[in-house]
């Protein structure tokens, strides 16, 4: 067993912010789950894109910009990495012309660190990669609760004749008995839609919509909603980058403007302070769509939020 110490990010005091090789949140590189409370890893896949590729860079992209991100976290009121053991464990082995088979490593690797008692951490990768997670995690805790964000609710049809892609992962997820019914919320959800139809599998399967419209009229509100999800069971948070606005997060594949500020978004995964988290993701980053950097690093930090969300729950236990 390795100690504490072993998993602290480097300290900018030794090696520059800018200097050195790139991991998560300038966390070491590990391998064993067992000595970790979180494992974050790559999931470097956009086979399942039905617009702009690209995602396949988002955790080489969101490595390089997580070197800016701090541990103290002040809403919370904790430093994340007393708290947790976490690492970079590397990127699962995807291939983006195989989306089952890339599914399969993906649920494999998830398996590992689940099966280990730690928290997976993916950073896609488009979002059918939350597929492989979820079969992972409710293989071993059964259905689980979900909180969602993006500007889709992911629940669509088929896409010429394909009926697994990165619109149908949470109409699969449901119909594969993944999700613990009544628990599952989708927030920023916006239109424009295709039909009229479009978010009736989600309904039909009793998933609460929380539209981008709810968000900006009563913020307060839905953080309250939010709030009293803790208590209630283990959750997965996935985390898609068009759930912001593209002015906060261009470098998306699907890009819908009328989204989250920046500020919005990260106040929303703080509202999930004690929940009891299980799984975790931040999907759709595509940098090449974005020559600032500023999504990456919106990426890294929404990361970084989700792990003090983590610390949070397991301080409240």
């Amino acid at each position: 067993m390795s100690s504490d110490d072993d998993f602290n990010p480097v300290s900018t005091r030794e090696v520059p912010r800018f200097a050195g090789v790139s991991t998560f949140l300038r966390l070491p590189m590990h391998d064993d789950p067992a000595d970790l409370d979180v494992m974050i890893c790559g999931a470097p896949f956009d086979g399942g894109t039905t617009y702009r590729p690209g995602a396949r860079f988002g955790p080489r992209g969101v490595r390089a910009a997580s070197a800016l991100t701090r541990g103290f976290h002040t809403g919370h009121d904790l430093d994340v990495f007393e708290h947790l053991r976490c690492a970079d464990g590397g990127d699962i082995r995807c291939v983006p012309m195989d989306l089952p088979g890339s599914m399969d490593a993906i649920q494999e690797r998830v398996s590992r660190i689940v099966s280990a008692d730690a928290i997976p951490a993916l950073v896609g990768g488009d979002h059918s990669v939350s597929l492989g997670a979820l079969r992972a995690v409710a293989e071993v805790h059964g259905p689980i609760g979900l909180v969602h964000f993006d500007a889709h609710s992911d629940t669509f049809g088929p896409a010429w004749g394909v009926d697994l892609h990165h619109g149908t992962v949470f109409r699969h997820a449901a119909d594969e008995g993944l999700l613990r019914k009544g628990d599952v919320t989708q927030l920023g959800i916006r239109g424009p839609f295709t039909a009229a139809d479009d978010l009736d599998a989600a309904r039909s399967a009793g998933f609460e919509i929380v539209t981008i419209d709810e968000i900006k009229r009563d913020l307060a509100g839905v953080e309250a909603r939010l709030k009293a999800l803790a208590g209630r069971g283990k959750f997965y948070v996935s985390f898609d980058m068009d759930a912001l606005d593209p002015a906060y997060a261009p470098g998306t594949g699907t890009p819908v403007p009328g989204g989250m500020t920046s500020y919005e978004a990260l106040s929303l995964v703080r509202a999930l302070s004690g929940l009891e988290l299980v799984g975790c993701d931040v999907v759709e980053i595509s940098p090449d769509h974005d020559p600032t950097g500023q999504t990456c690093q919106l990426a890294a930090t929404v990361l970084v939020e989700l792990l003090a969300v983590a610390a949070s729950g397991m301080r409240a236990a």
